[in-house]
């Protein structure tokens, strides 16, 4: 982040952990607040914003601590790693922090699914709206014989829906229950670069995801939570 100058931490040439960032470089130290945000404190970060100084003082603190917005976490040898984005998170009824973003990479694990959005924001359980590969999808439907190449009509299948809910269940098998996919639904049409519920660069719009797919959305906090949609 521009914030701290060129950069806060890096992986040694010669000790490099895949999916870190590394540890910190000298003259600047990182720390992981009570919430997960990773911050960084030194002479490499901003004194402000110019001419901002309500802005400066939300994102650093009286000791020197600029809030980066990403929340980490350590390891025992200085690793850090970046999880998500902290305006991700979400924050269960039950005050559980959780990565929607981690579960969603699990679930796409699966060449099938395109797209994920994992919800239950204030909520009692996580729920996930389920988007197939427009390209995957119809390939995988055809070497198992399955007719119909349309996504809406793949999934409906029950050989699709299968599948996925193997997948979630695996899934729910490496995680804590609270982490745990309680509820999901196929959705019938993909999500693309030119529709409302991705960025250009692919990412989720997630305010507009919950707008638009409200009612399928409801209906997965209705009824049996551990029944599958």
């Amino acid at each position: 982040m521009s914030e701290i100058g060129v950069v806060g931490s890096r992986n040694p040439k010669d000790r490099v952990k895949l999916g870190s960032i590394g540890v910190a470089l000298p003259g600047i130290e990182l720390r992981i607040a009570r919430d997960g945000e990773l911050q960084a404190r030194g002479g490499m970060v901003m004194r402000g914003y110019y001419k901002e100084p309500g802005k400066t003082a939300e994102t650093i603190d009286g000791d020197g601590w600029l809030a980066t917005g990403d929340v980490a976490t350590v390891d025992a040898d200085g690793y850090y790693a970046i999880v998500d984005r902290k305006k991700e998170l979400i924050i269960t009824a039950g005050g559980k922090n959780i990565s929607p973003s981690n579960l969603e990479s699990l679930l796409k694990a699966n060449p099938l699914i395109g797209q994920v959005c994992v919800l239950g924001d204030n909520r009692a359980y996580l729920t996930a709206l389920i988007v197939l590969d427009g390209q995957v999808a119809p390939a995988w439907a055809s070497a198992r014989g399955i007719p119909g190449r349309g996504i809406a009509e793949l999934a409906a299948h029950p050989d699709v829906r299968a599948e996925i809910e193997r997948t979630v269940a695996a899934v729910n098998a490496r995680v804590s229950r609270v982490e745990s996919i309680r509820r999901w639904t196929i959705l019938p049409a993909e999500w693309t670069a030119e529709s409302e519920e991705l960025t250009p660069t692919l990412k989720l719009k997630r305010r507009v995801i919950l707008d638009k797919y409200g009612p399928a959305i409801n209906d997965m906090y209705t009824g049996d939570p551990d029944a599958l949609a």
